[in-house]
């Protein structure tokens, strides 16, 4: 029901740092998950089972499908100011101001790194800050993480985030996946863990998340967790995997980069800052929906009616 435990084990180094005491000290509950997706909803039905009066706090916007999780467990949802759209980066002040205002203890979600829709991250100051009034309210983070590598470029990077909120001390949660940095979508590959208190409340803990698994879809597939574990455990492959997320990332700060040159060289009295502000795979460039559509019906060039760019990175 848990899935492989070596592709488990490779996958925790990722997020956790290859030498984290927590690993050592067998700290973090984990199962194979079936990518983001099933991780996140995994989580949201033990969230769900064990603190049923608890809700969710999700960031607008989010990826849709966080929205949708979190429903068809029944968790009860709230959200948090995130983006902002004048600036078209982080709207740091009322975000802080929501993480204030909840309720001691509540649940927040959280993308770890290259925010999708908006492609805006906190700094590592920013994530310090919101690392230190989660602790002053005793909030429990969730990370969603599908994009670790995305960032950057550098998986140790863009893991700052989860690894500034284990410095202070706080259990959380985090789901993996290798859907776009391995290339591996089709074969939903993905990781839930979630940091515990010691070791005998992780093995309770992991039990009840196998139970979770069990009745929705038995156990994980095979194929694609022997792929990320024949990588992760080979220092070679590992090496290679590593410089071709780095040539990824690359080309789309690259075509960031190009997109906002070409604007600026061809006179454009608008600031783009913000294209090469923003990192990732998602780019909300502050077009109307009825600039959308004349980019479309006029120039045949196509993006999601509120404005987001995806970047896409082809060898």
């Amino acid at each position: 029901m848990g899935g492989s435990m070596n592709m488990v084990e490779e996958t925790l180094k990722l997020a956790y740092g290859e030498n984290s005491e927590l690993i050592k000290d067998k700290r973090i509950a984990a199962i194979q998950a079936l990518s983001g997706t099933g991780a996140c909803r995994i989580f949201a039905d033990f969230q769900r089972r064990f603190r049923p009066e608890s809700q969710i706090y999700i960031p607008v916007p989010t990826w849709s499908n966080h929205h949708n999780i979190w429903r068809d467990a029944q968790v009860p949802q709230r959200t948090f100011h995130y983006y902002h759209p004048e600036s078209k980066g982080l709207d740091f002040a009322s975000m802080m101001d929501d993480i204030k205002n909840a309720p001691n203890g509540s649940f927040f979600l959280l993308h770890a790194c290259a925010h999708n829709p908006t492609g805006v991250d906190p700094s590592e100051e920013q994530w310090r800050e919101i690392s230190y009034q989660f602790k002053a309210k005793g909030h429990f983070a969730f990370f969603d993480m599908a994009y670790q590598g995305f960032a950057s470029g550098d998986p140790e990077k863009d893991a700052k985030s989860i690894r500034i909120f284990l410095e202070d001390g706080h259990l959380i949660g985090c789901s993996q996946s290798y859907a776009k940095n391995m290339g591996l979508y089709g074969q939903r590959v993905g990781c839930l863990s979630v940091v515990c208190e010691d070791e005998k409340q992780a093995v309770a803990v992991k039990s009840q998340l196998q139970q979770l698994a069990r009745p929705m879809y038995s156990n994980p597939p095979v194929h694609g967790a022997l792929i990320v574990s024949i990588i992760l455990s080979d220092p070679d492959l590992k090496k290679l995997w590593l410089k071709e997320v780095k040539g990824m990332a690359d080309r789309i700060i690259g075509m960031r980069t190009a997109l906002r040159e070409n604007l600026e060289s061809l006179g454009s009295s608008l600031s783009w800052e913000h294209i090469t502000n923003q990192i990732g795979m998602f780019c909300y460039s502050g077009m109307t929906p009825e600039q959308v559509d004349r980019l479309t019906n006029e120039f045949h060039i196509y993006m999601t009616r509120n404005g987001r760019i995806r970047y896409t990175a082809h060898f």
